[in-house]
């Protein structure tokens, strides 16, 4: 197994008597796609906002690539290489699906906004946009503004903003929330072909996604994580079954 990129110590996080994240430990290696499942109300959220920044934890620490970033803000754990999408997707709804990944190339690059029409004409935005348009499938869509994508399509949008940032780490958020049996299939594809190339922490609701793209799973039940293994042995283990999987499996 390759080195731990991420590594996280005693992560605690509470909202008045609520313990959101009670003391986890966490690690992701190198290359690989690790999953966080668990109930509604389990603390999946909160644990991915503290990964990313957004939320600072009460106690414990955050390492990323050897780094403790415990207390760094979300933009400079992005200029870092950790990137992370959203449970509800964040795009800009008035602007091409060309124009959304190539504002997100702009911002990696340190650009202003205040110019972009005129940078609408910059190959060394437009091009490397084109090329992850491309790579995702939505290369034909270019042209059709973002709030007229499918749901889907808007998700797959948002994983090409990803990956505009050129992220060493993904923080993919429930990416197959809410759709339909076609669309889901075609961002487990999406996602496979980004094994081994980005490490991934993948939050999902979804077994299907979570089984088809996981090498190691963790379960996270009331702010504690209660199991971490391959997938197999997440689908043996007698507690986790017992907790949140039960007949799905």
């Amino acid at each position: 197994m390759a080195e731990a990129l991420l590594e996280v110590a005693g992560l605690r996080k509470a909202f008045g008597a609520l313990r959101a994240t009670d003391g986890v430990d966490f690690e992701v290696h190198e290359g690989e796609t690790h999953a966080v499942i668990g109930p509604n109300g389990a603390g999946k959220t909160t644990f991915i906002k503290q990964l990313s920044g957004e939320l600072r934890p009460d106690a414990g620490t955050i390492r990323f690539a050897g780094e403790d970033i415990t207390g760094q803000p979300w933009h400079r754990r992005s200029r870092r290489g950790l990137a992370r999408s959203f449970q509800i997707t964040s795009i800009y709804r008035d602007f091409s699906a060309l124009d959304n990944v190539a504002l997100a190339v702009q911002a990696h690059a340190g650009h202003s906004f205040h110019f972009w029409h005129a940078a609408r004409d910059d190959r060394s935005l437009t091009d490397p946009a084109m090329q992850i348009l491309e790579r995702i499938g939505l290369h034909n869509r270019k042209d059709v503004l973002a709030a007229n994508l499918s749901h889907g399509e808007q998700r797959q949008l948002e994983i090409a903003m990803v990956l505009a940032s050129r992220p060493r780490l993904m923080l993919l958020d429930e990416p197959v929330a809410g759709m339909g049996t076609d669309e889901s299939q075609r961002m487990i594809e999406l996602l496979a072909g980004l094994k081994g190339e980005k490490t991934v922490v993948l939050v999902e609701h979804d077994m299907d996604a979570v089984f088809s793209l996981a090498d190691r799973i963790s379960v996270l039940v009331y702010g504690r994580i209660i199991a971490t293994g391959t997938p197999a042995e997440i689908r043996a283990n007698a507690e986790v079954r017992s907790a949140y999987l039960g007949e799905d499996l």
